[in-house]
């Protein structure tokens, strides 16, 4: 028995891992002043629902690659509609329409992560999100890039605190990932802070997942995914079919046949 790896070790990510790409957007394009003018007219109109698929039509949208940060206009919008969009990121501006409640970027396949300031949307109660192509998601745990050395810039010379909402630079400020549940999904999301006590309020994240903040990079290690989850198992299963069937018991002679039978069986149902 000595043999059996301990299933709960941690791993290196194998997952290939992407640099941020800063400065996303043409801010002179026609797609992206029609967007704006459209982000006008739902605040001043107080509209509940947010569709700009619907307003720009799918030649204009696909060249959106990031909101504007004009979004904090949004008071009223309830639904955020952002489905089968190019976009690369999301400003953390977000975090200030306060009415939001549902949120859909379901297959935006560019989307990667989310601000932090997305917590701050408190009716949020359900999302529809492309969870495979998120940072450290548990079925795949594509790796995080590393913050330390290639951060994250907005628009702009300065960037809030993620917790106190302090303004400061960007050599200022602190970043780290961090994956919390947002609505109905788990998301990785992006932290800027300006202290240790900052720091130290981040609410700690699910189970399965990093359980602090953190720089990203290649270096850093997370929990096996449910690949490697599976083989590990089956090393498990052939580990304990060495052990002497004279010191084992009928009820665990059986089970060391069906397991292995068993987890094949998952396998491939998942895989379906």
């Amino acid at each position: 028995m000595d043999n059996i790896p301990n299933i709960n070790f941690i791993i290196t990510m194998n997952q290939k891992i992407q640099k941020i790409e800063n400065d996303v957007q043409d801010r002179n394009s026609a797609a992206w002043k029609k967007l704006c003018g459209y982000i006008d007219k739902v605040a001043q109109e107080e509209r509940e629902e947010f569709s700009p698929l619907e307003k720009l039509g799918q030649e204009l949208f696909s060249q959106i690659y990031t909101l504007p940060e004009s979004i904090s206009k949004l008071k009223k919008v309830k639904k955020l509609w952002l489905y089968g969009s190019n976009l690369k990121r999301i400003p953390p501006e977000i975090g200030q329409m306060e009415s939001l409640e549902y949120f859909d970027p379901y297959t935006s396949y560019n989307l990667h992560w989310l601000p932090y300031e997305i917590t701050r949307c408190k009716n949020l109660k359900d999302s529809r999100v492309s969870t495979r192509v998120l940072y450290g998601n548990y079925k795949n745990k594509m790796g995080f890039p590393d913050l330390t050395n290639n951060p994250v810039r907005y628009s702009g010379e300065t960037v809030n605190c993620s917790i106190c909402n302090k303004s400061m630079s960007y050599e200022e400020t602190n970043q780290a990932w961090i994956s919390l549940t947002v609505g109905t999904d788990i998301l990785p999301l992006l932290a800027n802070v300006c202290s240790t006590k900052c720091k130290d309020k981040l609410p700690k994240p699910p189970k399965g997942y990093i359980q602090f903040p953190h720089k990203g990079g290649s270096v850093l290690k997370q929990l096996p995914d449910e690949d490697e989850m599976f083989e590990l198992e089956m090393v498990k299963q052939d580990g304990e079919s060495n052990v002497p069937t004279e010191s084992m018991t009928e009820d665990n002679k059986a089970s060391r046949n069906e397991a292995p039978v068993l987890l094949k069986l998952i396998r491939k149902l998942w895989e379906k």
